[in-house]
């Protein structure tokens, strides 16, 4: 077990803090302890000062989630001479950045036990799991110097359900909640769930689609972004099913998708689009959650 002083088999502990009263009071959160592996978020799509801003955001969130997490950003399609450094290369530096501080410690004569455990735990920046990607992030970690762990994609869970369901109501396409008794005229009564990475990924979206249709009280079916007509097959079917004001709800948080899929489905659909997921904050808790579960270890923290 964990001790109020330090890590026990290098995992998070509780720290000792000031306990409100009553039984409404929050729970101790988690604390990364020293020489935890790094948190490096993997990020699609062609590096940009917006996606490394998403991810930064996305990031900022998880660190809220887990204090004292080292947490760092990596472009799939980076470049280390730039600012928008390559995948392989931030797990190379952190395996680097390791060895040098155990190095510092034991020159120093500090009993630090070394470290054990990989080196980073890479989570992908998506939605769901796209198969070409995942590919790719693997290989990264093969063409690194590092020992690291592969977590799972952020979906399908019930927050980007959450997620869904709100970039739709800012688009004026849903109602924020059902349960509030007022009128959304563009309001769709039937949903295409559009994702990218084939058919894993449009069965994975399916599921986290069932708890968007819960919510929203309307037909939700998934659809692939990067599958000629697969949008137009959906759309049609929604409609032969009596849905005639349709919606494109993109489970995407951005970077993976290419530019002009989500146009040319609209266009294909005939129909309006929400937002994508972006950085919705959840999706920091998520990553975090991804992280604890490679790692095998449960966080008060953690997204429910």
């Amino acid at each position: 077990m964990s001790s109020p002083t330090g890590p026990a088999n290098g995992l998070p502990v509780r720290m000792p803090r000031p306990r409100q009263t009553g039984r409404h009071r929050r729970p101790e959160p988690a604390v990364a302890p020293e020489g935890a592996p790094a948190l490096v978020l993997a990020v699609p799509g062609a590096p940009s000062a917006a996606s490394r801003g998403l991810a930064e955001e996305i990031l900022s969130i998880g660190r809220s989630e887990l204090p004292g997490l080292d947490a760092r950003v990596g472009f799939l399609d980076g470049d280390d001479a730039t600012e928008f450094p390559s995948l392989s290369g931030v797990l190379t530096a952190v395996a680097r950045d390791r060895a040098a501080r155990a190095e510092f410690a034991r020159a120093a004569g500090h009993e630090t036990p070394a470290p054990t455990g990989p080196d980073a735990v890479v989570v992908p920046l998506l939605a769901g799991p796209d198969g070409d990607l995942l590919r790719r992030v693997r290989q990264a970690l093969m063409d690194s110097s590092a020992a690291a762990e592969l977590a799972d994609a952020l979906g399908p869970h019930p927050l980007l359900a959450e997620g869904l369901h709100v970039r739709l109501s800012e688009a004026g396409l849903a109602r924020a909640d059902r349960a509030r008794l007022f009128s959304v005229t563009t309001a769709a009564d039937g949903i295409i769930l559009v994702t990218t990475g084939g058919e894993e990924a449009v069965k994975a979206a399916g599921i986290t689609g069932m708890l968007l249709a819960a919510r929203l009280a309307v037909p939700v079916m998934a659809a692939a972004l990067d599958e000629e007509g697969s949008v137009a097959a959906t759309a049609d079917q929604l409609r032969r099913e009596g849905s005639a004001q349709l919606a494109l709800a993109p489970y995407l948080i951005g970077p993976e998708a290419a530019e002009g899929l989500l146009d040319t489905a609209c266009k294909e659909a005939g129909c309006s689009a929400a937002e994508v997921l972006g950085a919705y904050p959840a999706l920091g808790k998520l990553a975090v959650a991804q992280y604890s579960a490679a790692l095998g270890i449960t966080l008060g923290a953690a997204a429910h």
